[in-house]
Order: structure tokens, then C-alpha cells, then sequence
């Protein structure tokens, strides 16, 4: 299989390109070398290419940048992943896009299942939602995957941000009344090789299983790098963010199991050897 990986430098891409190497050809390229947006140039770079999967993980991620930049952000999330999405069914390939919790409100107040009706209340959230319509209209060998609070080696995710944070302040204060999902990349990589080869197109979501706070999830990052850190809980309205966020946006990964036979790990388990990997791959 030759596989081609958009956002191949990101935290997720990483991930992807290890995992796929070990099973074909990957080719992976990313900002400056593509810009998703630009639908003749990336149509010409996946003909040249010539992939029989492409998967999209190049995205615009800056939750609160998003609130002040809305036209890049739907310039990545929304018109690259239909660019995307495009070049594949020119070739009649599948396209693998990546979504997010953030396309939900939160107000459920029990797991997402893939089918729930999207109600984004974030810029961010607006422009994957539109990009999942996107590839959903544009390509019917699709996979879209939802997941949440990701994390991987290079990223300038919460983990880093809380051991950074943890290294030079004396304690910490993080939000407790926001409940989610964490996810490794790497786990979340090796659940995109088990789906494409199902060629069970649809909708799913995938993260490591459990839930926690991000409170919860600070702790443990904590007693995982051995720092003492004081560490209190707080309220979202204490810290108000620019970009609202979804108090509740646990996913249910059901028919991705049922579908691979493959159950994730917990969310525990995956920051554990994150821990582990994170020096070496950052």
C-alpha cells in the first residue's frame, strides 16, 4: 500500500508515518512544501504521487487563534480537507480526515456517539464540522475520525504544557468541570491502520478509553513525571478562554471496535508510555 500523508510534521503525522512505514510506502509532506488549501497544487502533488490511500492530518488546531483568524482556520479545516478529499475521489481512492469533541456543545452529558447531530460552539469546531460535510459530499470512500485532547511527541499539547508549567511555577491550578477524552497519537495512528483496511466507510470516533477532567489528567501527568507540583482544582470560569470549549465531550469509540474487533487501550495506560517515548521522539 502507498500511502500519502498530508500534516506529515504534526504530532499526529509523526505517528502516522511510523506506523504505515511498517506496512508500505508512505510519502508525507506538509506547510511549506503543501498548502491543502490550494486545491490545483495539492491536486497535482497526489497525481505525481500516485497513493492508493491519502489521509488528511493537516489541520488548523489553534482553538483560541481560531476565534481571531476564522478564514485560515476554514481555509485548512474546511477548504483542505475538500481539496483533499477531491484529489482522492479523482483517483478513486479512500481519504481518512481528522475531526474533533469540538464539533459537539457539550450539553449531551453522556458519550458521543458518531451520529449525534453536531452543534459546534467554537470557530475551531465550526470549520471541522464543515469539514467533515466537505469530505462527506466530496468523497463517498471516506473515513472520518473524531477524536480528542491529543497528544504525541513534538506537540505543543497539554501535557508538555503542564510539565512546562510544572517546571518553573509552584503550583498549578487546571479546570475540573471539563470532562473528555485523552488520546495518544500513536494510538490513534495504529486505529487508522486497522479501519482503512475494513473499508467500512462512515463516521468514527477514536480515543483511548475512559474519561477524565482536565484536573484529573494534570494529576496524573504529574505523579507520571514524579514532581511534587501543588495542584489545585478550578472552575472554566475562572480562566475564561477566548474560545469557549464543550464542558462534556466524551466519544464513544463502539463502532470503531465493533468494526476492527479492536478495543483501545485506557487513557491511563496511553499517557503512560507517552511518558516513556515522549523524551526520545520529542
Amino acid at each position: 500500500m502507498r500511502v500519502m500523508v498530508l500534516g506529515a510534521d504534526g504530532q499526529l503525522g509523526r505517528d502516522l508515518m511510523r506506523v504505515f512505514r511498517r506496512h508500505g510506502e508512505v510519502f508525507g509532506c506538509d506547510v511549506p512544501t503543501i498548502d491543502v488549501g490550494d486545491a490545483a497544487a495539492l491536486a497535482e502533488l497526489t497525481n505525481r504521487v500516485a497513493p492508493d490511500l491519502l489521509i488528511n492530518a493537516a489541520a488548523f488546531t489553534d482553538v483560541d487563534g481560531a476565534e481571531d483568524h476564522l478564514e485560515a482556520a476554514f481555509h485548512t479545516n474546511e477548504a483542505g480537507a475538500r481539496n483533499a478529499a477531491d484529489a482522492a475521489s479523482y483517483r478513486d481512492i479512500p481519504i481518512v480526515y481528522y475531526s474533533t469533541d469540538y464539533v459537539f456543545d457539550g450539553s449531551k452529558g453522556s458519550p458521543y456517539q458518531p451520529d449525534d447531530p453536531l452543534s459546534p460552539v467554537s470557530v475551531y469546531g465550526k470549520s471541522k464540522a464543515a469539514g467533515e460535510m466537505a469530505v462527506r459530499k466530496s468523497n463517498s470512500r471516506h473515513f472520518i475520525l473524531r477524536t480528542a485532547w491529543l497528544y504525541g511527541p513534538g506537540g505543543n499539547n497539554f501535557v508538555e504544557k503542564i510539565l512546562r508549567a510544572a517546571a518553573v511555577r509552584p503550583s498549578l491550578r487546571v479546570v475540573s468541570d471539563e470532562v473528555g477524552s485523552p488520546t495518544h497519537t500513536l494510538d490513534l495512528a495504529h486505529a487508522t491502520l486497522n479501519l482503512v483496511h475494513t473499508e467500512a466507510y462512515g463516521i468514527y470516533h477514536v480515543v483511548n478509553t475512559g474519561a477524565c477532567s482536565r484536573f484529573e489528567q494534570a494529576m496524573e501527568i504529574l505523579r507520571l513525571a514524579g514532581l511534587d507540583t501543588e495542584i489545585g482544582p478550578c472552575s472554566a470560569k475562572e480562566y475564561p478562554a477566548k474560545a469557549p470549549r464543550p464542558a462534556y465531550s466524551v466519544l464513544d469509540s463502539a463502532r470503531y471496535s465493533e468494526t476492527t474487533g479492536c478495543v483501545l487501550r485506557s487513557w491511563r495506560e496511553a499517557l503512560s508510555e507517552y511518558m516513556q517515548r515522549r523524551e526520545v521522539l520529542a
